[in-house]
């Protein structure tokens, strides 16, 4: 294996957003320091989840470092790990409030995406992209994220167009908000050259999704990725440009999604 490809440096920041500091960590590669070389980059939602298992949610995280070490085919990359809001991770992870659904004690989640996002690409991605030796255009900028941070992703892809080439859909819950997802893509116009890996499981849904709706959660997940797929079709995104994997027995746990990184990563960098 060619030790030029190990991930070592992990630098953390802080940066202002809402109600205080928001952690954000960039994994740069081995040799960054000693070169002037310029790399894509990866933004990866639900930070804490992303680098460390004793700090996952799940107490498993995405195994990051692991997968660049063991899979050295896979172009060098800086990956920037933004921190979820913790009890706003539910506010932030939707452009849109969670339709009709009803929660436990009459509240309703979701509806500051749009302050989040904006957050990312006019705050966070400026500061990385002046910091580090960056490729800042948009075929060499990547969004990766799971369940609700697939479905703030797809978003972006969207409202961001024109700075995101690349995108990672783990398990969207976007049946939250379907109608207006729908909606929103059929009167946007895309970006016909991103490329858009989407992955999900047929045993899909968590304890948290049980609170929210009665509905087959299994069967939710999987559409949810069909349509999502369809409709980036007939949004004129070509077939060569869409992955979709559907995992027999695949779960809603970062220990499933880690396994399936690799493969997103490397199908998001091939035109790098």
């Amino acid at each position: 294996m060619n030790n030029s490809y190990f991930y070592l440096e992990l630098k953390t920041h802080r940066l202002p957003f809402a109600f205080g500091n928001r952690r954000i960590r960039v994994l740069l590669p081995k040799g960054y320091a000693d070169s002037d070389q310029t790399y894509p980059v990866v933004y990866m939602h639900d930070g804490q989840n992303v680098f460390h298992s004793r700090e996952a949610y799940s107490g498993h995280s995405w195994k990051t470092v692991h997968a660049i070490k063991k899979n050295p085919d896979l172009p060098k990359m800086i990956i920037v790990a933004i921190d979820n809001g913790e009890e706003q991770r539910m506010f932030e992870y939707s452009a849109w409030k969670f339709g009709s659904l009803a929660f436990a004690g009459s509240i309703k989640f979701g509806g500051r995406g749009g302050e989040y996002a904006d957050f990312v690409m006019n705050r966070v991605k400026p500061f990385i992209d002046q910091t580090y030796r960056t490729k800042s255009d948009a075929k060499h900028t990547a969004m990766i994220g799971s369940s609700l941070g697939a479905n703030i992703s797809q978003f972006m892809g969207i409202e961001y167009k024109e700075q995101i080439g690349g995108l990672g859909i783990f398990s969207s819950a976007n049946w939250l908000t379907r109608a207006d997802f729908a909606r929103y893509i059929e009167r946007n116009a895309i970006n016909t050259e991103q490329r858009v890996f989407i992955q999900v499981g047929t045993q899909e849904g968590d304890d948290t999704d049980k609170t929210l709706t009665f509905d087959n959660l299994k069967q939710a997940y999987i559409d949810e990725s069909l349509l999502y797929y369809k409709q980036l079709l007939e949004a004129g995104l070509s077939i060569d440009k869409i992955k979709l994997l559907v995992a027999a027995d695949g779960r809603h746990t970062e220990e499933e999604w880690a396994k399936y990184l690799p493969e997103c990563l490397r199908f998001l960098s091939e035109n790098w």
